[in-house]
Protein backbone atom coordinates (compact mmCIF):
# COMPACT_ATOMS: atom_id res chain seq x y z
CA UNK A 1 0.00 0.00 0.00
CA UNK A 2 3.11 2.50 0.74
CA UNK A 3 4.86 1.55 -2.24
CA UNK A 4 1.48 2.42 -4.70
CA UNK A 5 1.22 5.25 -2.56
CA UNK A 6 5.01 6.57 -3.55
CA UNK A 7 4.20 5.42 -6.66
CA UNK A 8 1.09 7.67 -7.30
CA UNK A 9 3.11 10.80 -5.68
CA UNK A 10 6.03 10.56 -7.69
CA UNK A 11 3.79 9.75 -10.92
CA UNK A 12 1.72 13.06 -9.90
CA UNK A 13 4.22 15.09 -8.03
CA UNK A 14 3.67 17.88 -10.61
CA UNK A 15 0.34 18.80 -8.65
CA UNK A 16 2.54 20.65 -6.36
CA UNK A 17 1.94 23.96 -8.37
CA UNK A 18 -1.54 23.99 -7.26
CA UNK A 19 -0.73 24.84 -3.78
CA UNK A 20 -1.03 28.53 -5.24
CA UNK A 21 -4.49 28.49 -4.95
CA UNK A 22 -4.17 28.39 -1.11
CA UNK A 23 -2.48 31.64 -1.53
CA UNK A 24 -4.58 33.19 -4.17
CA UNK A 25 -7.44 32.07 -1.97
CA UNK A 26 -6.00 33.31 1.32
CA UNK A 27 -4.93 36.65 -0.64
CA UNK A 28 -8.86 37.35 -2.11
CA UNK A 29 -10.13 36.89 0.96
CA UNK A 30 -8.42 39.43 2.60
CA UNK A 31 -8.85 41.68 -0.15
CA UNK A 32 -12.81 40.94 0.08
CA UNK A 33 -12.68 42.01 3.33
CA UNK A 34 -10.71 45.21 3.82
CA UNK A 35 -11.78 46.80 0.28
CA UNK A 36 -15.63 47.73 0.76
CA UNK A 37 -16.42 51.20 0.76
CA UNK A 38 -13.31 53.18 0.30
CA UNK A 39 -11.91 52.72 -3.23
CA UNK A 40 -11.85 53.91 -6.92
CA UNK A 41 -14.97 53.72 -9.11
CA UNK A 42 -14.66 51.48 -12.60
CA UNK A 43 -17.13 53.00 -14.76
CA UNK A 44 -17.22 53.48 -18.86
CA UNK A 45 -19.97 54.99 -20.56
CA UNK A 46 -21.05 51.65 -22.72
CA UNK A 47 -21.52 50.03 -19.39
CA UNK A 48 -24.52 52.28 -18.84
CA UNK A 49 -26.26 50.67 -22.51
CA UNK A 50 -25.68 46.96 -21.78
CA UNK A 51 -29.03 45.22 -19.84
CA UNK A 52 -28.77 43.29 -17.34
CA UNK A 53 -29.75 39.47 -18.36
CA UNK A 54 -30.25 37.18 -15.49
CA UNK A 55 -30.01 34.13 -17.87
CA UNK A 56 -26.03 34.81 -17.98
CA UNK A 57 -25.75 33.30 -14.60
CA UNK A 58 -25.39 30.08 -16.38
CA UNK A 59 -22.91 30.62 -18.38
CA UNK A 60 -20.99 32.69 -15.49
CA UNK A 61 -20.99 29.54 -13.03
CA UNK A 62 -19.95 27.57 -15.68
CA UNK A 63 -16.61 28.79 -15.21
CA UNK A 64 -15.48 27.14 -12.55
CA UNK A 65 -16.48 23.52 -13.93
CA UNK A 66 -14.67 25.01 -17.67
CA UNK A 67 -11.23 26.10 -15.59
CA UNK A 68 -11.27 23.09 -13.18
CA UNK A 69 -11.53 20.43 -15.90
CA UNK A 70 -9.26 22.12 -18.09
CA UNK A 71 -6.61 22.22 -15.61
CA UNK A 72 -7.64 18.35 -14.34
CA UNK A 73 -7.56 17.17 -17.96
CA UNK A 74 -4.15 18.58 -19.13
CA UNK A 75 -3.42 17.55 -15.37
CA UNK A 76 -3.59 13.59 -16.50
CA UNK A 77 -2.84 14.12 -20.27
CA UNK A 78 -0.19 16.31 -20.73
CA UNK A 79 2.60 17.26 -17.98
CA UNK A 80 3.87 20.48 -20.57
CA UNK A 81 0.67 21.65 -21.19
CA UNK A 82 -0.49 21.37 -17.78
CA UNK A 83 2.03 23.36 -16.46
CA UNK A 84 2.40 26.09 -19.17
CA UNK A 85 -1.70 26.07 -18.56
CA UNK A 86 -0.77 26.61 -14.75
CA UNK A 87 1.77 29.07 -15.49
CA UNK A 88 -0.40 31.77 -17.67
CA UNK A 89 -3.37 31.30 -15.20
CA UNK A 90 -1.30 32.25 -12.15
CA UNK A 91 0.48 34.73 -13.73
CA UNK A 92 -2.61 36.16 -14.38
CA UNK A 93 -4.21 35.69 -10.82
CA UNK A 94 -1.19 37.11 -8.98
CA UNK A 95 -1.60 40.25 -11.58
CA UNK A 96 -5.00 40.79 -10.39
CA UNK A 97 -3.93 40.56 -6.83
CA UNK A 98 -1.06 43.03 -6.77
CA UNK A 99 -3.48 45.27 -8.75
CA UNK A 100 -6.37 45.26 -6.31
CA UNK A 101 -3.88 45.55 -3.41
CA UNK A 102 -2.34 49.24 -4.41
CA UNK A 103 -5.43 49.88 -6.22
CA UNK A 104 -8.60 49.17 -4.59
CA UNK A 105 -11.28 49.34 -6.91
CA UNK A 106 -15.30 48.44 -7.40
CA UNK A 107 -18.12 49.61 -9.14
CA UNK A 108 -21.54 50.30 -8.64
CA UNK A 109 -23.30 48.83 -11.89
CA UNK A 110 -25.47 45.85 -10.06
CA UNK A 111 -29.11 46.49 -10.41
CA UNK A 112 -30.62 47.69 -6.81
CA UNK A 113 -34.39 46.30 -8.05
CA UNK A 114 -35.20 42.99 -9.71
CA UNK A 115 -37.84 43.64 -12.36
CA UNK A 116 -37.99 40.03 -13.11
CA UNK A 117 -38.50 37.08 -10.46
CA UNK A 118 -37.39 33.56 -11.79
CA UNK A 119 -34.89 30.86 -10.75
CA UNK A 120 -32.41 32.63 -12.43
CA UNK A 121 -32.36 36.06 -10.55
CA UNK A 122 -32.48 33.98 -7.25
CA UNK A 123 -29.12 32.64 -8.68
CA UNK A 124 -27.89 36.27 -9.36
CA UNK A 125 -29.38 37.23 -5.74
CA UNK A 126 -26.99 34.71 -4.24
CA UNK A 127 -24.19 35.57 -6.51
CA UNK A 128 -24.23 38.91 -5.33
CA UNK A 129 -24.50 38.03 -1.72
CA UNK A 130 -21.22 35.71 -1.77
CA UNK A 131 -19.34 38.26 -3.82
CA UNK A 132 -19.08 42.13 -3.42
CA UNK A 133 -18.30 44.35 -6.74
CA UNK A 134 -14.98 45.21 -5.66
CA UNK A 135 -11.38 43.49 -7.13
CA UNK A 136 -12.51 43.68 -10.41
CA UNK A 137 -9.40 44.25 -12.90
CA UNK A 138 -8.30 42.64 -14.78
CA UNK A 139 -11.27 40.48 -14.86
CA UNK A 140 -10.29 36.79 -13.82
CA UNK A 141 -13.38 35.14 -15.31
CA UNK A 142 -12.26 36.86 -18.82
CA UNK A 143 -8.63 36.17 -18.22
CA UNK A 144 -8.94 32.13 -16.85
CA UNK A 145 -11.58 31.79 -19.81
CA UNK A 146 -9.47 33.02 -23.07
CA UNK A 147 -5.92 30.87 -20.89
CA UNK A 148 -8.07 27.85 -20.80
CA UNK A 149 -9.22 28.09 -24.44
CA UNK A 150 -5.74 28.68 -25.71
CA UNK A 151 -4.62 25.69 -23.64
CA UNK A 152 -7.13 23.52 -25.85
CA UNK A 153 -6.32 25.51 -28.98
CA UNK A 154 -2.37 24.48 -28.54
CA UNK A 155 -3.23 20.74 -27.37
CA UNK A 156 -1.27 18.29 -30.04
CA UNK A 157 -4.02 16.14 -28.24
CA UNK A 158 -7.05 18.16 -29.55
CA UNK A 159 -5.54 19.02 -32.18
CA UNK A 160 -8.37 17.02 -34.18
CA UNK A 161 -11.07 17.51 -31.84
CA UNK A 162 -12.81 20.29 -33.64
CA UNK A 163 -16.15 19.83 -31.36
CA UNK A 164 -13.92 20.37 -28.56
CA UNK A 165 -12.39 23.62 -29.71
CA UNK A 166 -15.84 24.96 -30.83
CA UNK A 167 -17.45 24.17 -27.48
CA UNK A 168 -14.65 25.85 -25.73
CA UNK A 169 -14.68 29.02 -28.26
CA UNK A 170 -18.39 29.75 -27.68
CA UNK A 171 -18.08 28.71 -23.85
CA UNK A 172 -15.07 31.20 -23.45
CA UNK A 173 -17.37 33.92 -25.22
CA UNK A 174 -20.43 33.29 -23.01
CA UNK A 175 -18.44 33.37 -19.90
CA UNK A 176 -16.71 36.92 -21.25
CA UNK A 177 -20.09 38.07 -22.45
CA UNK A 178 -21.86 36.93 -19.06
CA UNK A 179 -19.74 39.09 -16.55
CA UNK A 180 -20.95 42.52 -18.48
CA UNK A 181 -24.64 41.06 -18.61
CA UNK A 182 -24.82 40.27 -14.96
CA UNK A 183 -22.98 43.66 -13.95
CA UNK A 184 -20.36 41.41 -12.44
CA UNK A 185 -17.79 43.75 -14.22
CA UNK A 186 -17.22 46.80 -16.72
CA UNK A 187 -16.21 46.55 -19.79
CA UNK A 188 -12.78 48.15 -18.55
CA UNK A 189 -12.30 45.05 -16.78
CA UNK A 190 -13.29 43.12 -19.81
CA UNK A 191 -10.50 45.14 -22.01
CA UNK A 192 -7.92 45.28 -19.02
CA UNK A 193 -8.06 41.40 -18.90
CA UNK A 194 -7.80 40.45 -22.75
CA UNK A 195 -5.14 42.70 -22.36
CA UNK A 196 -3.41 40.87 -20.13
CA UNK A 197 -3.83 37.62 -21.54
CA UNK A 198 -2.27 39.07 -24.49
CA UNK A 199 0.65 39.96 -22.50
CA UNK A 200 1.00 36.63 -20.97
CA UNK A 201 0.41 34.77 -24.12
CA UNK A 202 3.68 36.18 -25.60
CA UNK A 203 5.05 34.98 -22.83
CA UNK A 204 4.09 31.48 -22.19
CA UNK A 205 3.09 30.15 -25.89
CA UNK A 206 3.80 32.66 -28.35
CA UNK A 207 7.61 31.30 -28.72
CA UNK A 208 6.20 27.78 -29.26
CA UNK A 209 3.45 28.90 -32.13
CA UNK A 210 6.45 30.77 -34.16
CA UNK A 211 8.36 28.05 -33.62
CA UNK A 212 5.87 25.26 -34.92
CA UNK A 213 4.89 27.87 -38.25
CA UNK A 214 8.64 27.33 -38.89
CA UNK A 215 8.67 23.66 -38.63
CA UNK A 216 5.44 24.02 -41.26
CA UNK A 217 7.10 26.39 -43.34
CA UNK A 218 10.30 24.33 -43.61
CA UNK A 219 7.95 21.15 -44.30
CA UNK A 220 5.99 22.46 -47.01
CA UNK A 221 9.58 23.63 -48.76
CA UNK A 222 11.14 20.45 -48.13
CA UNK A 223 7.88 18.77 -50.05
CA UNK A 224 7.53 21.09 -52.53
CA UNK A 225 11.61 20.41 -53.39
CA UNK A 226 10.30 17.03 -53.64
CA UNK A 227 7.72 17.41 -56.77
Amino acid sequence: MKVKLKEFLYRYRHGWILSYFLIYVLWFAYLEQTVTRRFHVIHMAIDDYIPFVEIFIIPYLMWFGYVALAVAWFFFKNVQDYYKLCIFLFAGMTIFLVVSTVYPHGHYLRPRVFERDNIFITMVQGLYMVDTPTNLFPSIHVYNSIGVHLAVMHSEQLREKKWVKRVSFLLMCSIIASTMFLKQHSVFDVITGCITAVVVYTLVYAREWQTSRRGIYRRREGMSGIR
